[in-house]
């Protein structure tokens, strides 16, 4: 890498401070593996995280652990968006934690602890009162001029403690990259795009 290039690379970091908390080992639950344990850990010191983790990894264990110690430490509830027939299997994952988790229709179901309900009743809620949310499949974020996108975003943006899970990382999709970075209030999509894009004149754009 030249010097000139790493200057360069220099200029456009952006610095994402934590805004959680920390836990030790003995909080979480033992079912969890080490390795999923560490995870937890680093997103609850995060506060606002992404798990990009492979199908078979245990992300559900892992985002069920991180909604009830942001339950616990914030004393109000969580909420987690999940595709449609998901809910219920989410809830059976929780059992095996011996986490309670409530499946709901509407804002006036939610209880104490976790919540869950599925993308398309997002009308039915309000973001009061929550001290977290978790997106479940978060790959649902990739649409750049998505209603959806844009509704979770603005959702969620005044609740401290945000969580995306999925199985499709960004290196997939950069515009996947910038649309978790505004999901998380890092920084917004389009602002991703013009710091480190550069149109070609085309239909495409290509790296700066």
């Amino acid at each position: 890498m030249s010097t000139d290039y790493a200057e360069f690379l220099k200029t456009k970091q952006i610095t994402s401070e934590p805004s959680g908390f920390t836990v030790s080992d003995d909080v979480i639950n033992p079912v969890l593996f080490d390795w999923q344990k560490m995870i937890v850990k680093w997103g609850i010191r995060r506060g606002k995280a992404c798990f990009f983790e492979d199908c078979g990894l245990g992300k559900t264990f892992q985002q069920l652990e991180w909604g009830r110690l942001v339950s616990d430490h914030c004393g109000k509830p969580v909420l987690i968006f999940a595709p449609l027939a998901v809910s219920k299997q989410t809830k059976r994952e929780a059992q095996k934690l011996g986490i309670e988790v409530t499946i709901c229709a509407k804002q006036s179901d939610r209880r104490p602890g976790i919540n869950i309900t599925n993308y398309e009743k997002m009308q039915h809620f309000s973001p009061d009162g929550w001290g977290g949310i978790i997106l479940d499949e978060s790959s649902i974020l990739k649409g750049f001029d998505g209603k959806t996108r844009k509704a979770l975003t603005e959702f969620a943006s005044t609740i401290p403690y945000r969580l995306c899970c999925t199985a499709t990382p960004a290196p997939n999709d950069y515009m996947e990259l910038g649309n978790h970075a505004e999901f998380l209030g890092v920084m917004t999509a389009v602002e991703m795009l013009s710091m480190f894009f550069v149109h070609d004149g085309g239909d495409t754009s290509k790296w700066r």
